[in-house]
């Protein structure tokens, strides 16, 4: 007997995480719809899946109702590098609040699960280190990254309310900072720029003193704990932190990556923006509890892979 194959509506389908997802689904026998309005997506992102029968592509922004049939929704629609979400600070919290209340809309009509694709930055410039999801975190709701941070933490607050008043079955996934291969070398994420940097040769910029941390999760990882957060008993819902507990510093990350691309880059040092959060590091004990999730690449080897792909695409 045929297995039904499950259609799944994935927001923001062509950026990065997003492409990465729609590409898992499909080899897991899924029909997939990737939404998006390429704003940060890139078609180059998709191509390789176009001929596929069971993918198909929609350009549209979610800011504005839309009417699918499908059986699952990961919303992962939203700008979420610095550069990209502080250039239309308006635009980038219509999408994270509107966006929100159209998809957990159609997951009501529909009456299926949907997954929002949260953040580790609704804990702000954090005063426990690493971060439990118990923590309530410590937010500037008026600074210059509060159209995401507070954006993120509102569509939080919805989603919540749509499973207690309606029942919605609902997985919340708080991301830490990922990376990997099909990041775009202008999104202004620490790891694609000094690794870009790096390759060209150009001094490493560093805010601050280099001693704020970090925690890199890489790609395949993230994917890994986003599907099985979706698979999970509906009875929970999260938020569920999806991360990579080994901390670094900024500074030790430069130095790591001057090693591995063998540039003759040097450091410099810039003032720190606004708001930047000092310390970020994902407290994992839920997500191994619940999922049976971990991270297995470890940081030295996700980077080899990603600074391979901007190898390519610079040359």
């Amino acid at each position: 007997m045929t297995k039904i194959k499950k259609r799944i509506l994935v927001t923001g389908g062509s950026g990065f995480i997003g492409s990465h997802l729609c590409e898992y689904l499909l080899k897991d026998n899924c029909e997939v719809l990737c939404v998006d309005n390429f704003y940060t997506g890139r078609r180059s992102n998709i191509a390789h899946l176009f001929s596929n029968p069971y993918f198909e592509i929609m350009r549209h922004d979610i800011c504005f109702p839309l009417y699918v049939e499908v059986d699952e929704i990961y919303n992962l629609a939203c700008p979420a590098s610095p550069v990209h979400y502080q250039f239309d600070p308006v635009q980038t919290i219509k999408t994270a609040v509107h966006g929100a209340i159209n998809m957990l809309g159609l997951a009501k009509r529909l009456r299926i699960k949907i997954l929002q694709a949260s953040t580790s930055e609704i804990y702000g410039d954090p005063k426990v280190n690493p971060q439990p999801e118990t923590y309530w975190g410590n937010v500037n709701p008026i600074g210059p990254r509060s159209c995401y941070d507070e954006g993120k933490r509102c569509a939080e607050t919805l989603f919540f309310d749509y499973h207690r008043q309606h029942r919605l079955k609902i997985k919340i996934a708080r991301i830490f900072n990922t990376y990997g291969p099909r990041m775009l070398p202008n999104d202004g994420r620490v790891v694609s720029n000094f690794i870009i940097q790096a390759l060209r040769g150009e001094d490493i910029t560093v805010f601050g003193d280099g001693q704020q941390t970090r925690s890199f999760c890489y790609i395949d990882d993230m994917i890994d704990g986003l599907v099985k957060l979706m698979n999970s008993p509906d009875e929970f819902t999260g938020p569920v932190n999806l991360g990579n507990p080994s901390e670094i510093s900024i500074i030790e990350l430069a130095k790591l990556i001057i090693k591995l691309t063998k540039s003759r880059s040097k450091v410099i040092f810039r003032t720190i923006p606004q708001d930047d959060p000092k310390q970020r590091n994902p407290d994992i004990t839920l997500a191994k509890e619940k999922l049976s999730w971990q991270p297995s690449i470890n940081l030295e080897n996700g980077l080899k892979k990603t600074i391979a792909y901007f190898k390519n695409i610079l040359s």
